[in-house]
Parts: structure tokens; C-alpha cells; sequence
């Protein structure tokens, strides 16, 4: 009897898979840890949250950086997520030649009710591990957000961020790396 492994994909046989019309034009995958991940169906809170941060976002930062949403941002070589919402350094090609990496990333943001757990666990450790310095959660469930900041790997290879922070929803934040632009919390929450 053999045991047998699953194929963990990387981000280049992932690209291939998409090139070759393995997926079809509405299926809605990402690639974590190498996997393959059929992505959550939305609910009304989630899409609600999503496009009131996505006006906010926009009303505040301009063109300051560049704003994504649910796009795809490539970790290490096997993981190509597609978070709510990501802002990213400037760059003259708006990202045509590659997607935004982390040294790229200046704020990455999940919306999160049915995948909160996969949010806080799954997602939080890959975020880390590729060094993102900067991770929210709008936590629909609880109705508040947590912010990480500052990554950390452990002596056991598990990865996690220092500092969380919970901002309530009647509150406002600052946006890391604009110390100047404050997000009120009141016109994200549904």
C-alpha cells in the first residue's frame, strides 16, 4: 500500500492551469499553500461592507497609491490570493507585468462573515509568512475590525503577526503608511 501526497500547485502551473481553460471564466479560485481554494459566495453584509470601503477607500486615498479589489496578489511561490481589498504602492504600469508582490503592499484587507475563522487562521499566517506588514479583517460576525501589524515567525515555523488591535465600528482609524487619512468606521459597517 503507498501513501500518496496531493500536487501542491505553484503560482506558475497555476497560471498555466487558467491559460490552458482549466477554470471556467465565472469560477472564483484562488491558489493558498498550493491548493486549489473554491472561494466563499458573498452575502449581503459581506457586499455591503466591500463597497462602502471600496468609496471610502477611494474618497481618501486618491491617487496616492493604487487601490484593488479582489484581485490577485502573488506570496512565495505557492500561494496567489485575492483579497477584498488591497492598496498598493504606485507603479507606472499599474501592475500589467506582474501582480503586486508584498514589498508592494501597503494595506491588505479580507471582509469577513462565513470565512472569518479561514480569515483569522489560514489566510493571517500566509500573510505573515510572505511578510505583509499590514492585515485587516473587517470581522462582520463580532462587528468590528482587527488589525494586525508586524510579523513573526516562530522557532517552529508557524507564522503570526504581533499586534492586533480592535477598533469598534462607531470608530475611526488610521490607514498604516498615511498617517494623515482616517477612515471612519461608521460609513463601512452595514
Amino acid at each position: 500500500m503507498s501513501l500518496t501526497t496531493a500536487k501542491r500547485f505553484t503560482v506558475a502551473e497555476y497560471h498555466r492551469l487558467a491559460e490552458l481553460g482549466f477554470f471556467g471564466e465565472d469560477d472564483r479560485f484562488e491558489l493558498i499553500n498550493g491548493e486549489i481554494v473554491n472561494m466563499v459566495a458573498k452575502g449581503t453584509s459581506h457586499s455591503v461592507c466591500e463597497t462602502r470601503l471600496e468609496k471610502e477607500l477611494y474618497k481618501l486615498v486618491g491617487d496616492r497609491a493604487i487601490l484593488r479589489g479582489q484581485q490577485p496578489i502573488t506570496l512565495l511561490d505557492y500561494s496567489e490570493p485575492e483579497p477584498d481589498r488591497v492598496i498598493a504602492k504606485n507603479r507606472d504600469d499599474d501592475y500589467l507585468e506582474n501582480h503586486p508582490r508584498p514589498s508592494d503592499i501597503l494595506l491588505l484587507i479580507e471582509v469577513a462573515d462565513s470565512s472569518l475563522k479561514y480569515d483569522q487562521e489560514t489566510k493571517l499566517a500566509i500573510y505573515a509568512q510572505a511578510g505583509i506588514t499590514d492585515y485587516w479583517i473587517f470581522n462582520l460576525i463580532d462587528n468590528y475590525l482587527e488589525c494586525y501589524s508586524d510579523p513573526y515567525q516562530t522557532l517552529h515555523n508557524k507564522f503570526g503577526y504581533r499586534r492586533k488591535l480592535i477598533f469598534l465600528s462607531n470608530e475611526s482609524v488610521n490607514l498604516p503608511n498615511f498617517p494623515d487619512l482616517v477612515l471612519d468606521l461608521a460609513k463601512v459597517f452595514p
